[in-house]
């Protein structure tokens, strides 16, 4: 892969992986659209793990605070501080958890296509607008691990 590929398809992830858009679609539509050999899925993994290495740095503060509520709570047997915050990201994390595992075979043979990212991005566009229509507004101190779960 040239230097070239790897600058520009960093830059792709550096920017669009906090606008509401897919970074994964990105990474792989770019390298299509210029006609570049796909760079797969383990060159993938290595960008998402310089973004995660960049968030975690950067909110390290936050992120202890909310560990050491977490683990408070779970010594306390109550919710302590942000705990609930903890707690409910990890309750979202099951039913996409569970998606993943049943359908891994599925997901490894058509992710990379650009018909298949054009149309999931369209659907969860379209769930995205219903989900913002019926929004109550609510803060993430009202969340409910029942709504997590319907969230995940």
């Amino acid at each position: 892969m040239e230097i070239s590929h790897v600058i520009v398809l960093a830059l792709v992830q550096g920017i669009s992986e906090f606008l509401p858009i897919s970074s994964s679609a990105h990474l792989i539509l770019v390298p299509k659209l210029l006609g570049w050999p796909d760079q797969g899925l383990a060159f993938d993994v290595a960008v998402h793990v310089g973004t995660l290495s960049a968030i975690l740095f950067y909110f390290k503060d936050t992120i202890f605070k909310l560990l050491r509520d977490f683990f408070a709570s779970i010594a306390q047997r109550k919710m302590v501080g942000d705990s609930l915050l903890v707690w409910c990201v990890g309750f979202a994390t099951i039913p996409v958890g569970i998606f993943g595992l049943l359908f891994n075979n599925v997901i490894e043979e058509y992710a990379r296509s650009g018909v298949v990212i054009a149309v999931t991005t369209i659907i969860f566009g379209i769930a995205l607008y219903f989900a913002d229509l019926r929004s109550t507004n609510k803060s993430e101190y009202e969340m409910t691990i029942k709504f997590a779960l319907i969230i995940g």
